[in-house]
């Protein structure tokens, strides 16, 4: 699985643990299982403390082929996981999940952050002796962090975070702790019937290929983590109807929204005021690169006029509070990224000239320095 071996640094280090937390149904137990059915060739312990070993199996089937080297365990006690992992002596364990652990040498109840702590710790010395890889699942709280505070954080070596919209089929595997590698790559995957397909390239499924040009629409350059990837900013300015203006958001910080907005007024001269303003980055993706800036205001100014973006132009720029057109970094990725998709015409800060090397670059550089240039530029 090559998206999870670039996440980890190049594959699963003997006597390291990793942790891959997320929300409930994401697609936690569906990655665990897929790594154990693909390494067909090493023994693998999967245990399981929340599926009994039938309904493991149900989905082994489903989502691949299953084999004889991957022993299903359903314990939760872990002096007998600890005597079961010294007589199986497997090349890899997975534990699904941490929190259902518990040791009769505590009296608190599975779940707790002593448990927790005790069950990682002892595991980790017994794997660690041995040279067992080990992959934990760990359960997230209300407020998105790993249940069971930092306490495993701090233990494993490399903790993963699995995100995703679940009204949509793609999923982020982002690092965030990684002593083997870079905490700024992530991967990406598309949940289906027969488990999760790598996506090898993002930019071309986030994008939509309708014929029809429509007003509201366009396309951002971002960089998340180490990839540069393209995607779809859709937006729609109304009058409002119900008195006070809405503005509302998906993939996207509300408050950067609202700061744009406020630039556009004060500074364009545009009169949003008084509209309803919604915003959706396609393909249920969060966004937090600065360098959507840009994109997301075209998309606001092209519904507000309702006039269509040329689909051939992609946007990658910060915009400031006196409505300057920011230079971002990594451009070279971004355009080299945009001229592989086919775009024709990309708009970026003149401040990113310097330094810009444009003679490798077949596709068309429009340098712009405040959001009035690129309104005439587009809409004339």
């Amino acid at each position: 699985m090559s998206e999870f071996d670039r996440l980890l640094g190049g594959g699963l280090v003997a006597g390291s643990m990793v942790l891959i937390g997320g929300e409930p149904g994401i697609g936690k137990s569906t990655l665990a299982l897929q790594i154990a059915l693909l390494l067909r060739d090493q023994k693998i312990l999967y245990l399981s403390g929340e599926e009994s070993a039938e309904q493991i199996r149900i989905r082994a089937e489903r989502i691949g082929s299953v084999h004889e080297n991957c022993l299903v365990l359903n314990e939760t006690w872990l002096e007998n996981i600890l005597a079961h992992l010294e007589h199986a002596s497997p090349d890899l364990l997975i534990i699904d999940s941490i929190q259902t652990l518990y040791t009769g040498q505590l009296e608190s109840s599975p779940g707790t952050v002593s448990q927790i702590r005790e069950c990682a710790a002892r595991i980790l010395q017994h794997t660690r002796d041995r040279g067992i890889p080990v992959i934990l699942i760990g359960h997230i709280n209300k407020e998105g962090q790993l249940a069971g505070p930092k306490v495993l954080e701090h233990i494993v070596d490399v903790v993963l975070q699995f995100e995703g919209d679940r009204n949509y089929a793609y999923r982020i595997l982002r690092s965030s702790k990684n002593r083997f590698g870079a905490t700024s790559e992530l991967g990406i995957f598309e949940m289906t019937e027969k488990g999760l397909i790598e996506i090898s390239n993002p930019s071309e499924i986030l994008l939509s290929h309708g014929d029809e040009n429509m007003s509201g629409i366009s396309i951002a350059a971002t960089i998340n983590g180490n990839r540069p990837f393209l995607i779809e900013v859709q937006s729609l300015v109304s009058s409002a109807v119900y008195g006070t203006p809405q503005r509302s958001c998906t993939g996207f910080d509300i408050r950067r929204l609202n700061m744009l907005l406020a630039v556009l007024e004060k500074r364009a001269g545009f009169n949003l005021g008084t509209k309803d303003v919604f915003l959706n980055i396609a393909g249920g993706i969060k966004v937090e690169d600065p360098a959507a800036d840009l994109a997301v205001t075209v998309a606001v100014l092209s519904s507000s006029v309702d006039i269509p973006v040329d689909k051939t132009c992609c946007f990658a720029a910060e915009i400031g509070l006196s409505g300057e057109v920011r230079p971002v970094s990594r451009i070279g990725q971004r355009i080299s990224e945009a001229e592989k998709l086919g775009f024709s015409q990309i708009f970026i800060s003149k401040y990113n000239k310097k330094g810009l090397d444009q003679s490798g670059h077949r596709i068309g550089i429009k340098f712009v320095s405040k959001v009035e240039e690129v309104y005439k530029q587009l809409f004339g």
